[in-house]
């Protein structure tokens, strides 16, 4: 490789890297745990990539928890673009899969061919929740706003008035990933119904 063609890569990296600052400014319904202020795309994709690392024990045996980081680490990048989608938003979701597509296409796209292949590939993997990795990490990933939720007072389950039945459905994912943590989180939610913070 010559000397200009280093500075090619170098660049197209360092592109990458600054475009992906942005997620630090996009922001999400949810809340920190401690309700004080509603939490960025940054903050949530490292808070979960920890929590996979202290959590592996709860994994399908033989989940490679590296892969699983790597996930975690990238799965949200596509907001920069797409925007955070509330999940319980039925309109917004139908639109959400074709904007994130197309940002996954660019952002990637703005890497080194043979970094942008592994780094989609690991984006699209979470996406189709096929592998043991991808059903760990979206677990997590659903977990958290449950967590967040429960913590302060129903959050923005009582904001947006959504109900129990609506939660449980994300629960289910969570028990694809990890049975463990589905019971845990089935049992955050029976718990937050019984306080008065989420309607059945």
């Amino acid at each position: 490789m010559t000397i200009a063609q280093h500075r090619d890569r170098l660049d197209a990296q360092l592109a990458f890297v600054v475009e992906i600052d942005k997620l630090k400014r996009v922001i999400r319904r949810n809340t920190l745990i401690d309700g004080s202020r509603r939490e960025n795309d940054a903050e949530h994709s490292w808070q979960l990539g920890v929590w996979a690392l202290v959590m592996a024990e709860h994994a399908p045996a033989g989940t490679d928890i590296d892969r699983v980081v790597r996930m975690l680490l990238v799965h949200d990048i596509v907001e920069i673009d797409a925007g955070d989608t509330f999940i319980y938003d039925r309109v917004a979701v139908e639109a959400q899969e074709a904007a994130e597509r197309a940002a996954a296409d660019r952002i990637f796209g703005l890497l080194p061919s043979d970094q942008a292949g592994p780094l989609r590939e690991l984006w699209d993997e979470f996406e189709a929740r096929q592998t043991p990795e991808a059903r760990y990490a979206k677990a997590l990933d659903r977990l958290a706003p449950i967590m967040a939720n429960h913590h302060n007072d129903g959050g923005t389950w009582a904001l947006y008035k959504v109900t129990a039945s609506q939660v449980l459905a994300n629960v289910a994912i969570i028990e694809e990933g990890s049975p463990t943590l589905g019971a845990y989180a089935h049992d955050l939610v029976e718990t937050s119904v019984l306080r008065g913070h989420l309607a059945r």
